[in-house]
């Protein structure tokens, strides 16, 4: 184990590109809609993509408080909706629903990283671990998906909450149910930012690199796979 998880007794971590990454290649351009629109996508400039993207987004941050799967695939079909509608997809609204329902509900989406389970085993032996993430309800089965559930004893969401990190309530709320105080814990995320957001509340960042846009310099301990806790 590395010196500096020993002193401490939980350890938080991020989702996405921690412990698992996108199928396709993308959190939002699910396999389901690149079968369905990944033709007429690629008659798009990057510059349009970008755009219609961002619109998407800034719906799905104006609305974050979703409390059930259902509502979950009711803003993603109008994420998907306002994405044709921006890029000229042509998307019907069974197919919006279609890969709405299906980025919700199918598992196949996500790919756990090699080792998730060797190392959380291995950590859950002498500390707690908790879950700090930007999610939607689904995580739940996703977690289950990947095999990791079982390992956490506390986690916060941000759909639960209707606000994304680094919103300090964020780390306040994982504080609050891991019940010790933030000197005292880790997290562990792809995000300077994030990690950022942590550390201004005094709870230890480490930087996850699994994937190469997050391998970015900082002074925070950085690490390009979990495994590497444990070594």
């Amino acid at each position: 184990m590395i010196s500096q998880l020993r002193d401490k007794k939980v350890i938080f971590f991020d989702v996405g590109y921690t412990l698992d990454a996108p199928a396709s290649g993308d959190w939002m351009l699910t396999g389901k809609f690149l079968e369905l629109a990944g033709a007429r996508l690629k008659q798009r400039s990057e510059a349009e993509i970008r755009k219609g993207t961002e619109a998407g987004l800034r719906y799905l941050t104006e609305n974050h408080l979703v409390k059930t799967v259902d509502e979950e695939i009711r803003q993603f079909f109008r994420y998907y909706s306002i994405l044709s509608e921006q890029l000229r997809l042509e998307l019907t609204e069974a197919e919006c629903e279609q890969i709405a329902r299906d980025r919700a509900t199918n598992m196949k989406n996500y790919v756990p990283y090699p080792g998730i389970t060797e190392v959380l085993s291995e950590l859950s032996r002498t500390h707690r671990l908790g879950i700090i993430s930007d999610t939607w309800p689904s995580i739940e089965q996703q977690l289950e998906y990947i095999g990791v559930s079982r390992y956490f004893s506390f986690c916060t969401f941000s759909c639960c909450l209707g606000i994304f990190k680094p919103d300090r309530r964020m780390y306040l709320d994982a504080l609050e149910k891991s019940g010790v105080s933030a000197e005292e814990t880790v997290f562990i995320d792809d995000s300077v930012r994030n990690l950022q957001g942590a550390a201004e509340l005094g709870i230890l960042p480490i930087l996850i690199a699994a994937h190469p846009a997050a391998d970015v310099e900082t002074d925070y301990l950085k690490i390009r796979d979990l495994r590497e806790l444990i070594r």
